[in-house]
């Protein structure tokens, strides 16, 4: 793609309609909830508040349908939902190993 055929599909109306709108701007700030808990995946699992991370997981499960059922459909709030609902499953996953999985007992 050219330079000037670049500039000229930047400078449509349609993709100015779309870049200003809450159809772009919402899923782009909502982006922050997944990266946090892909970063949290680093961190120790006694952090992880269980109801939080259920709670997480189910809004982005909802949502996931909503930007699908949403028309036009909204591709990019559906990827960070599901981004979301993976991470925060880790999370319940590591929650759960770390407080109810099989503890070593030191005798």
């Amino acid at each position: 793609m050219s330079i000037r055929r670049g500039m000229a599909t930047t400078a449509s109306k349609e993709w100015r309609d779309y870049f200003m709108s809450t159809h772009f701007w919402g899923p782009v700030a909502n982006w922050g909830i997944p990266v946090a808990a892909l970063a949290d995946t680093q961190k120790s699992p006694k952090f992880i508040s269980g109801k939080m991370t259920l709670a997480l997981t189910l809004y982005s499960c909802i949502f996931m349908r909503f930007a699908y059922k949403v028309q036009p459909r909204n591709w990019l709030l559906f990827a960070c939902h599901a981004t979301n609902a993976t991470a925060q499953s880790v999370q319940g996953i590591r929650f759960l190993n770390y407080n109810y999985g099989k503890k070593e007992e030191s005798a």
